[in-house]
């Protein structure tokens, strides 16, 4: 099992979002049974919680599911436990390293990485500027090219 980890700051917003929408990529190519995705926060803020209803609201809109996910905080054995690792931004992708083996530390990438021809590197924070469609047609862009990129990389 190929395990994808989608990381931002309070795990509300983007990260969730992107575990929903490559989950439904996912179960779209019939790889449910090869590709587990999961999403964390780098803060602890809004451990429990359900998604942000902005971002709950825009996934509806496009039909994709965010039943029973809730926020919950990176953990130092999620690097070992995870393949790919997903931060939305430089901030969380440094957080991330700081506590990653060297090993570890190549598993960590950016969503916006996929799309390298955005002029956009992280991508924007919902929670802050308020607009969700924006975040959402960039993460279904990159969480698309991510799910190229495994299959190609793992010949799925």
């Amino acid at each position: 099992m190929i395990r994808v980890l989608f990381v931002c700051l309070g795990n509300i917003c983007r990260s969730p979002m992107a575990e929903a929408v490559f989950r439904n990529m996912v179960a779209n190519a019939g790889l449910e049974n090869k590709i587990f995705a999961d999403s964390a926060g780098t803060g602890s803020w809004h451990i429990g919680k359900p998604p942000h209803e902005g971002t709950r609201n825009v996934l509806k809109s496009k039909g994709i599911d965010t039943a029973g996910m809730t926020g919950r905080q990176v953990k130092k054995q999620d690097l070992a436990h995870f393949d790919y690792i997903i931060a939305m931004d430089a901030s969380n992708e440094e957080n991330l390293r700081r506590f990653a083996s060297e090993n570890e530390a190549g598993k960590i990438r950016r969503l916006l990485d996929f799309l390298p021809e955005s002029d956009l590197r992280d991508v924007p924070d919902p929670y802050y500027t308020g607009n969700f469609e924006e975040v959402y047609d960039l993460v279904e862009k990159g969480c698309r090219r991510l799910l190229e990129y495994i299959r190609e990389r793992e010949n799925l």
